[in-house]
């Protein structure tokens, strides 16, 4: 049976500090955060996957949302350097946790910035934002790590939020799903089905058509039920009070030598 592991990283103390770009600052009660994260967690574990706790940055405000400090593909790992300078420290700890996993190690450099929620692979296909907090020089070095490994790179433009996967990811069949008011340009998809809700636009593919989703999309629930897959919501409320959403929690691994 192939791996599936998942980092995780528990929220710091300093949570309620978090960046804020795209919406109003809101108060963020962080003992209900840490309750939605360990929810959060246990569902991940529930459905086959081996939860792989990454050590804390607990000066690091954003540091719950892994997703944005590594970028897999096959078994190399590419060490992101995030846009927003405070989000830099985060990453030391978390290449060392995927070197312990067996990932070969590549690093984007400066002037390169890239983030990797601006990052959707599907397939041997990877769609990079260019928008806030990942630069030409990001995406560049992005291509030059995965492109000789037989991933195809489209960059594509984002403008109205913090990241790509913030306005689209995608079902099991490679159909990208989006909320139309924020997602750029459609067309650049093959195949782009609207969802009615903001938080709609993620999941977390779990296997056997099951889609870790948000608990505050209750009617793209229902249509993704309609389409034959198996909506698991879970509640990150307080994570969406600074622009996270069920993806920015973790970062899955695979078999890392398939």
């Amino acid at each position: 049976m192939p791996s599936k592991k998942v980092l995780i990283r528990r929220p710091g103390p300093r949570l309620a500090e978090g960046l804020v770009t795209h919406i109003d600052r809101s108060p963020v009660d962080t003992g209900l955060a840490v309750s939605q994260w360990e929810g959060y967690a246990m569902t991940l574990q529930a459905h086959g996957w081996e939860p792989f706790e990454v050590e804390p940055a607990e000066t690091c405000p954003d540091s719950v949302f892994i997703e944005d400090t590594v970028v897999l593909f096959r078994n190399v790992a590419l060490i992101a350097r995030p846009g927003a300078d405070s989000r830099k420290p985060e990453t030391a700890a978390v290449e060392e946790a995927v070197a312990r996993l067996g990932c070969s190690i590549n690093w984007v450099w400066d002037p390169g910035t890239l983030d990797g929620g601006d990052v959707l692979k599907i397939g041997d296909t990877i769609y990079v934002g260019r928008g806030g907090r990942t630069n030409a020089a990001g995406v560049q070095q992005l291509r030059a790590a995965f492109e000789p490994l037989g991933a195809r790179v489209i960059a594509v433009p984002v403008s109205k939020v913090l990241h790509l996967k913030s306005a689209v990811t995608a079902l099991p069949d490679g159909t990208v799903i989006g909320y139309a008011p924020l997602v750029d340009d459609p067309s650049v998809f093959p195949h782009f089905l609207p969802v009615p809700e903001e938080s709609g636009a993620h999941v977390v593919l779990l296997g056997s058509g099951k889609l870790l989703m948000a608990a505050s999309a209750p009617k793209t629930a229902e249509l993704l039920a309609g389409l034959g897959y198996v909506p698991v919501p879970v509640d990150i409320g307080e994570f969406e009070k600074l622009e996270g959403c069920v993806t920015c929690l973790s970062v899955r691994l695979r078999d890392l030598h398939a």
